[in-house]
Parts: C-alpha cells; structure tokens; sequence
C-alpha cells in the first residue's frame, strides 16, 4: 500500500464536537497513521511500514503492546475522528526495519488536540460513545438482511440467522469494501441505529451494482471480501 500521507500538510478541526466526548477519560501521547483510508472497529488491515518515524512508531507499540490510531487525511484534511488499532501479527520484517504487519480496528476516538514532542504523530485523543437509545429492531433488521442477500451474491455463502443477529453495524462494515467516505461517515454517527440505516442504504446499493455486474463476475471481484463501489 502506499506510503502515510504527512500529517503536517493538515491539521484537525477543533475538538469536543461528537456527542459522547469523554474529556475524562482523554489520552495524551497517542500515536497517530494518517492515511488515505479509514478504519472501523473489528476490521482487520494489512499496513507496510517503511518511514522511520513510522517504524519507531510501530515498534514501541509492538514492546509496549499498545494501540495507535489510524486517522483519515482527505484532500489536506485530518479528520477529527478515527479508530484505534491493536496489531495482531507482525507479518514481516524487513532489513531495513520496514515491516508488514496485521491490524484489527477497537475503538472511535476523537483527535483533541496535535501533539508534537514525540519523534513521530500524536496527540490526545478522547474515546467517544455511543448515544444511549433503544435498538431499532426494524433497521437491524433490515440491515442485517441487505449484508446477507450481499454476501451470499458476492461468495456464494448463506449467513444463518444466528450468524446475522450476532453482527453490529462495525463488523458488517468492516467486513464489505466500502468507500472512505462511508466508513468515515459511520466513524462519525454517534448512533447505532444511524449506522444501521446507512448500512440498509449502501447495502442495497450494492446489491443492485453485483446484480449488474453478474454473480460469477462479482465472487471472482471479491477475494474474500465482498466489495464494492
């Protein structure tokens, strides 16, 4: 994948402006991957690390077991919010101290504030919550229904549903090749059932794109990942 783009082109946008800011539980020091993607909790990712401030970086959180953030640059923008990172697996080392290795999404999070003492990106960040509200059994529904029609179109398999009731909004997601902008819309909803509803409306989407497309060509498109747009 291509290298992380420079977070000093861009700075964020003020923060505490989510609904379910936790300034008490703010973390100084974080480290920060500006990317040209975004990731969701639960997805797992495949990173190549080349830079050195990026490997120091890493490596840290490799010995310390600790988690960084992946945060979306758009067209010279940070975006406020992005999810944290645990790295599963260091796939490969290079000789040069490059690395590829696997991570899995855990939690939204809000960039506060850039901080600049560390040889690498940080900052303090603040987890975000979700709205306190009743499920909408009804969007669930409708959502966990679209991603199975998706998934069996894509690659043939056929979700029980068990295996749909179990799933959130984030693992469907993270699961289906969704478009930055989308993923960092859902980042940003504050709402399960908002997340739900916009899940419904990009699945039905899809649906009607891997219709076009054909099946065959469609399963042969996803690799393991149902994909779209």
């Amino acid at each position: 994948m291509a290298g992380p783009a420079d977070p000093s082109l861009a700075k964020p946008r003020a923060g505490g402006q989510y609904t379910g800011h936790m300034p008490d539980q703010r973390e100084r020091g974080f480290p920060l991957f500006p990317l040209g993607l975004v990731a969701v909790p639960t997805e797992s990712l495949p990173l190549h690390i080349f830079e050195d401030r990026y490997k120091r970086m890493i490596n840290e959180c490799l010995q310390h077991e600790r988690e960084f953030g992946i945060v979306w640059l758009a067209e010279q923008e940070l975006k406020s919010v992005g999810c944290a990172c645990e790295i599963e697996r260091l796939l490969e080392l290079g000789q040069d101290g490059s690395m590829d290795i696997l991570v899995r999404g855990t939690r939204v999070f809000e960039l506060v504030q850039r901080e600049d003492e560390l040889p690498y990106p940080a900052g303090t960040i603040a987890p975000l919550a979700d709205a306190d509200e009743e499920l909408d059994v009804d969007a669930a529904r409708t959502a966990r229904t679209l991603y199975g029609e998706l998934v069996e179109q894509a690659t043939d398999k056929q979700l029980s549903e068990q295996e749909l009731g179990a799933l959130d909004a984030y693992t469907m997601a993270g699961t289906v090749e969704l478009g930055a902008d989308a993923k960092q819309e859902l980042l940003e909803l504050r709402s399960e059932n908002a997340r739900m509803r916009l899940l419904a409306m990009l699945f039905r989407t899809a649906i009607e794109q891997l219709e076009l497309l054909g099946r065959a060509h469609a399963r042969a498109r996803s690799n393991g990942k149902v994909r779209f747009g």
